[in-house]
């Protein structure tokens, strides 16, 4: 078997997504961490933990891997055989639109160095930005190769892919040559080398990430209205979920219920669907977005009534945890805090339990450190996913966790 060549890799922008790819690729590969973050970069360096993900600190404490981490553009983008952009693209709700501004400002600058590099865009993108950038941004090496991570889990996801999906111009061979080749670069980072590689103009790429995401979350909004039905009417959640689940065609993924969906992704990338449908008939996509703001809007309804119900005029309502999900430090987009807006403005004395926060407050929102104070504190704790450490008082939790998993 033949000895495949070690790529100089550059990886842009040290997130879950980044540095996942970065340190799995630094196995077999002479891999650059570009980040305008000094503390990432220096963190890095040291092989010391940015995010929680068991698995990646274990490959930076433990394996032999050929990783350098810079703020110095010229080291990044002089050299590199493939630069892999992982920046944020939040959504803007003014202009209905992700926000592609890093991206564009990197582009720019692996221009300024003369690179020749494959530039891969792994940040979600609106359908027809790498088309568009590619012509007025004048990088004609470039492609889009959506990621499938989930927060915490994404070593694991990298390492087993359910495939490998490169959006490239077709009417370019050399690029679809590159493309190829990085393909075959992330096939080699999974466990058994054999996910599904799919080659694709870059339009329909950018459309697969947009609809695999929009899907899960319809998913996500289904079983949790299936639960608002079971609540309102004395029903079993359990039990329901359960019997449907049990068809092999429906399967267990993604239905235990919650506050609703929320993370780095699936608000923004529904919002952004569901905005490119202009002039498109639909009914599903836009009714995604709504089902999850009706859900929040009755989660927080029916904590306030439960909480009154019990006898206190202005209750004391401890939020335990920020995060939605295990192994999550994220509090971006998380639905709780949308509940945490309405329960405030319904009276509610709103506080937090986060034990990942150092401050005294969040958004105006006292942070109460001790357990136990937290506990004896609250009149009732609203908990999405409830842990061990509160079963102690489940008499006065809040939760529409069925099944105790994510």
């Amino acid at each position: 078997m033949i000895k495949k060549e070690a790529q100089n890799i550059t990886v842009v922008g040290a997130g879950y997504v980044g540095l996942s790819l970065a340190v799995l690729l630094a196995r077999k590969n002479n891999v650059i961490a570009f980040d305008i973050s000094q503390e990432r970069v220096d963190k890095i360096n040291d092989k010391k933990p940015i995010f929680k993900d068991d698995e990646l600190e274990r490959i930076l404490r433990d394996e032999p891997i050929n990783l350098k981490a810079t703020t110095d553009e010229k080291v990044a983008f002089s050299k590199p055989d493939f630069i892999i952009i992982a920046a944020p693209t939040d959504f803007d709700e003014k202009t209905e639109r992700f926000n592609t501004s890093i991206i564009e400002s990197i582009i720019g600058k692996i221009k300024e160095y003369k690179s020749n590099a494959v530039v891969v865009i792994k940040s979600t993108i609106p359908v027809g930005f790498t088309k568009w950038a590619r012509e007025k941004l004048g990088y004609a090496n470039l492609i889009f190769s959506p990621e499938f991570l989930r927060e915490g889990r994404a070593v694991h996801d990298n390492i087993h892919p359910s495939r490998v999906i490169v959006g490239t111009d077709e009417a370019n061979p050399q690029l679809v040559e590159g493309s190829k080749k990085f393909a075959e670069l992330m096939q080699s980072i999974s466990e058994k080398g054999d996910a599904p590689i799919l080659i694709m103009p870059d339009t329909e790429a950018e459309a697969v990430k947009l609809f695999s995401n929009s899907y899960l979350a319809s998913r996500v909004a289904f079983f949790n209205e299936l639960d608002t039905f079971a609540e309102v009417k004395g029903l079993c959640t359990k039990n329901i979920i359960d019997g449907m689940c049990l068809d092999p065609r429906i399967g267990l993924g993604y239905n235990n219920p919650s506050f609703g969906y929320g993370g780095y992704c699936f608000p923004k990338d529904t919002k952004q669907l569901l905005s490119i449908y202009l002039g498109v008939p639909n009914n599903v996509v836009a009714a995604i977005v709504t089902a999850n703001e009706t859900r929040k809007k009755f989660i927080a309804k029916q904590i306030f009534e439960k909480a009154v119900g019990n006898g206190y005029g202005r209750p004391c309502i401890g939020i335990y945890r920020l995060t939605m999900k295990a192994g999550s430090d994220n509090f971006r987009s998380s639905s709780i805090r949308d509940v945490m807006e309405s329960l405030r403005e319904m009276g509610g004395n709103v506080f937090v339990y986060e034990p990942t926060l150092d401050d005294v407050e969040f958004e105006g929102y006292p942070v109460v450190k001790d357990l136990a104070e937290f506990k004896n504190k609250a009149d009732i704790i609203v908990a999405n996913r409830i842990g061990d450490d509160i079963r102690d008082v489940s008499d006065k939790v809040y939760t529409r966790d069925v099944y105790g998993r994510d």
